[in-house]
């Protein structure tokens, strides 16, 4: 929904099941109808589409006119898209299986330049449009020198999609930007390696071949990378990095990359120095959310303010026993209205921060609720999911008032 002062306030569809055409389309037209009752009755919402690869194709053999009609009469626009699942991401072992294909593979190139040709019809004229999409692969996979030939792969093939996305812009002036998006053990975890990935890859291979293939100056290529390369700014990812909302944006900021996207995300955490419950009580409320669909990854901090990195909950609650941890943040999509889970509290603090530095000075015009972890939450914590999704929704306009 476009929101009062600057820009548009979606949820991500990732949040309902659906691999095929059909099942998307249902869980829209079941679900965004409800919401949109309860937050924006009377004027038009904004959708966050997630489509898998074989929803897309799908769309495109049978299609996109019905749904662009459907969207029109019932008061719904598409400005952002999730790009990031490639396949199944729910029902299913999901696990580091979600960063496959990576950015070294020419699928993936296909799938999102596919997306980036869907969201160029959904998009009101006048609107960027953004797709997220995973941090090049996943870290644990690569070691050493393989590292290096990932990078440089990968950084090959986002180039192909940055002169597709810079074609729509020259012929038919429709801006559109690929968000990276990172996150714990993805081959770019941070602020820090998100602005070195632009310094040392990037910039210096895309520069080089759009001067060629274009015939412009070293400025001009920069430009166009900039442009059609931006962060997805994941609130719960940052968070459990322990990475603080101003210094990461004055750094992006500084170094010229823009956001193209803020997921409102919350991630879980827990203070080890309340002393008011024991490790085993810790243990157990942690215990209760493992599952086997999605990575939890968990980052603890120590008393030196030093920081341990394991790549799920299983591997860190091997170590929850260890006194010298003060706190551990972990990758869990909880709702974003709710501060505290028991023993256990979230990182809305971090929400609370991003959407004031936002109200204070816009950094992108995208903004979109992402809890996708519904069907995996505790059952106490899963309640009506229209009414859950619209409650999400309006906790964050009233954080912006």
């Amino acid at each position: 929904m476009k929101l009062p002062s600057h820009g548009h306030l979606t949820y991500c569809s990732n949040i309902h099941p659906g691999e095929t055409w059909q099942e998307v389309l249902t869980s829209l037209q079941t679900h965004f109808p409800a919401v949109k009752q309860q937050v924006s009755p009377n004027h038009p919402m904004g959708i966050g589409m997630r489509l898998s690869n074989q929803a897309s194709m799908e769309l495109v053999q049978l299609g996109i006119e019905p749904f662009l009609e459907w969207m029109k009469e019932n008061g719904f626009y598409v400005f952002t898209m999730n790009g990031f699942p490639y396949g199944g991401f729910h029902r299913q072992r999901v696990k580091d299986q979600v960063h496959q294909p990576d950015w070294t593979t020419d699928e993936r190139v296909e799938y999102t330049n596919r997306l980036f040709d869907l969201l160029a019809q959904m998009i009101p004229k006048g609107m960027d449009g953004g797709i997220s999409t995973s941090p090049l692969s996943y870290k644990p996979w690569w070691v050493g020198k393989q590292t290096q030939d990932v990078l440089r792969e990968a950084t090959k093939n986002l180039i192909k999609v940055v002169k597709h996305l810079h074609q729509y812009h020259q012929e038919q002036g429709i801006l559109l930007h690929l968000d990276i998006e990172p996150e714990p053990d993805g081959l770019i975890e941070n602020s820090e390696e998100m602005i070195g990935y632009f310094r040392e890859w990037l910039l210096p291979m895309g520069q080089k071949e759009l001067m060629t293939d274009l015939g412009i100056s070293k400025e001009d290529a920069s430009q166009i990378i900039h442009r059609h390369v931006t962060v997805c700014y994941d609130i719960c990812h940052f968070a459990v990095g322990y990475e603080s909302p101003e210094e990461v944006m004055k750094k992006f900021s500084e170094a010229g990359i823009r956001i193209g996207k803020i997921q409102i995300s919350s991630a879980l955490k827990c203070d080890f120095t309340n002393l008011q419950h024991t490790r085993a009580q810790y243990q157990q409320a942690f215990r209760s959310l493992d599952e086997p669909t999605y990575l939890h990854q968990v980052m603890a901090r120590d008393s030196k303010n030093k920081f341990h990195q394991y790549p799920d909950l299983p591997d860190a609650l091997k170590h929850i026993g260890r006194l010298d941890i003060e706190e551990w943040r972990t990758h869990f999509h909880v709702p974003v209205f709710i501060e505290s889970y028991g023993l256990l509290q979230s990182t809305q603090s971090d929400i609370r921060e991003v959407l004031r530095l936002w109200s204070e000075a816009p950094m992108t015009d995208h903004l979109e609720v992402e809890t996708y972890t519904w069907e995996v939450l505790p059952k106490e914590l899963q309640t009506e999911i229209d009414f859950s999704i619209a409650r999400e929704l309006e906790w964050v306009t009233e954080q912006m008032k």
